[in-house]
């Protein structure tokens, strides 16, 4: 059996936390909570994840400079993001998918849209 993917979810929000962590455990995912981008970028010296499901609105840093760091650094570059928040319109959709963001996930979410967003960005 193949290891289980690992999907680093970063919100500011408790019940996001736990609801994407149960639904991507249930799913046969490894998830990983977070809840800054700052926690975010010191884990990466121990654990890399195949996909991060990150925030927009979030205190200290938000999704938006978390992305771009994330893209200024060749080991962080390729790993897919798809943004989670509570209002996308088109403006937040395109600095998004500008920044290199490979989806959007309108909160709340339902279990079953974030693994098909998932899955879908994780296939080979």
């Amino acid at each position: 059996m193949s290891e289980k993917k690992i999907i680093f979810i970063v919100d500011d929000n408790s019940v996001n936390l736990l609801a994407a962590k149960q639904a991507l455990t249930d799913g046969g995912y490894r998830a990983l909570t977070l809840k800054s981008a700052e926690s975010m970028f010191e884990l990466f010296v121990k654990i890399m994840p195949d996909l991060i499901l990150l925030d927009i609105e979030m205190p200290e840093m938000d999704g938006f400079t978390a992305l771009k760091k994330l893209k200024e650094n060749e080991r962080t570059a390729n790993i897919p993001v798809v943004f989670l928040s509570a209002s996308v319109n088109a403006e937040t959709e395109a600095k998004g998918t500008e920044l290199g963001a490979v989806g959007f996930l309108l909160k709340p979410f339902s279990p079953s849209a974030l693994l098909s967003n998932i899955t879908g960005q994780l296939q080979p």
